[in-house]
C-alpha cells in the first residue's frame, strides 16, 4: 500500500486539498437551506471548484495590508543612519541596516498569516488543477495578485534606493529584486515548520560594511543579500549637504509615502 501510494505521489505530485472542509458542516453553519444548497450544487465538487475560484479571486495578502508600519519604521531607520550616505561605500550598509530591522518583524508577520498559509496553498492546489475554465480562472486570479505584490515592494525599494543614492545594477529592475526577495521570503517561510532556527537564530555580523556590527536574523540576511547584490551606488547622486536636507525633510513630512 505504502509503495503504491508512493509511486503514485511521485507520479502526479502531492496535492493540497480542500478534505479537511465539510461540505455539510458548511450548509450548517450558513444557515441555509440543505434542499436550496444540492440545487445549486448538485455535487460538492462544485461547490469545492467554485470556492477556489472565491478564494483565488481574493488572493491577495498584501504586503503593506499585512504590515502598515513598515514604511515609517523604514523611513526613521534611514534618518537615524542617514549620515552614512555621504560616503558611498556605506549606502550599501544603510540599506542593509533597513532591511536588517524590518525583515525579521516582517516574516513574523507572514509567517503567522492565515491569508499567507492560504495564498501559499492556492499556489500549491493550482499546480495540481487539470487543465479546465477553473485552473485558468484561478492562474489568472494569482497572476493579478502576483503582479500586485511585486509591485508594492518595488514601489517600496525603489524609494529606500533612490533616498539614499542606490539604483539597479544595469539591466535589472526595482520588479526584479521585489520578485527575488518575495520569493526568498516565500522559501523562508515554507522552510521555517521544520527549519525553527531560521526564527530563533541570531548572530553578530557586518555583512555589508556599516561601521559596526549588529544583530542579524537569517530572514533579514537573505533578503537583503538578495536585494543589496542588485543595486549599486548611482553616480549621478551628488549628495551635498543641501541634498541631505532635501532628503531629511521628505522623510520627516512622510512625502516619502507618497513619492
Amino acid at each position: 500500500m505504502l509503495d503504491t501510494a508512493a509511486a503514485t505521489v511521485e507520479e502526479a505530485g502531492l496535492t493540497v486539498s480542500l478534505d479537511h472542509i465539510s461540505f455539510e458542516e458548511i450548509i450548517r453553519d450558513a444557515g441555509v437551506a440543505r434542499s436550496a444548497v444540492y440545487r445549486r450544487w448538485p455535487y460538492k465538487d462544485l461547490f469545492f471548484s467554485d470556492l477556489l475560484s472565491e478564494l483565488a479571486k481574493g488572493a491577495s495578502p498584501a504586503i503593506a495590508d499585512a504590515n502598515p508600519g513598515a514604511l515609517p519604521a523604514a523611513a526613521r531607520t534611514v534618518l537615524a543612519h542617514l549620515d552614512w550616505a555621504r560616503t558611498p561605500g556605506l549606502r550599501h550598509a544603510l540599506a542593509g541596516e533597513v532591511l536588517r530591522e524590518g525583515a525579521l518583524g516582517e516574516f513574523g508577520i507572514f509567517h503567522r498569516s492565515s491569508a499567507w498559509r492560504t495564498y501559499l496553498a492556492l499556489q500549491a492546489t493550482f499546480r495540481s488543477l487539470p487543465d479546465s475554465d477553473l485552473r485558468a480562472e484561478v492562474q489568472r486570479s494569482l497572476t493579478e495578485s502576483e503582479r500586485s505584490m511585486v509591485a508594492d515592494v518595488a514601489t517600496a525599494y525603489s524609494w529606500v534606493a533612490r533616498s539614499i543614492g542606490l539604483r539597479p545594477r544595469a539591466g535589472i529592475t526595482f520588479e526584479t529584486v521585489a520578485r527575488l526577495a518575495i520569493a526568498t521570503l516565500r522559501g523562508l517561510i515554507l522552510m521555517a515548520p521544520s527549519n525553527p532556527e531560521i526564527i530563533s537564530q541570531r548572530f553578530q555580523a557586518n555583512p555589508f560594511g556599516a561601521p559596526e556590527p549588529a544583530e542579524w536574523s537569517e530572514p533579514a540576511l537573505a533578503i537583503a543579500s538578495v536585494a543589496l547584490g542588485l543595486l549599486e551606488t548611482d553616480p549621478e547622486v551628488e549628495w551635498t549637504d543641501e541634498h541631505e536636507r532635501s532628503v531629511a525633510a521628505s522623510l520627516r513630512t512622510g512625502r516619502w509615502a507618497a513619492s
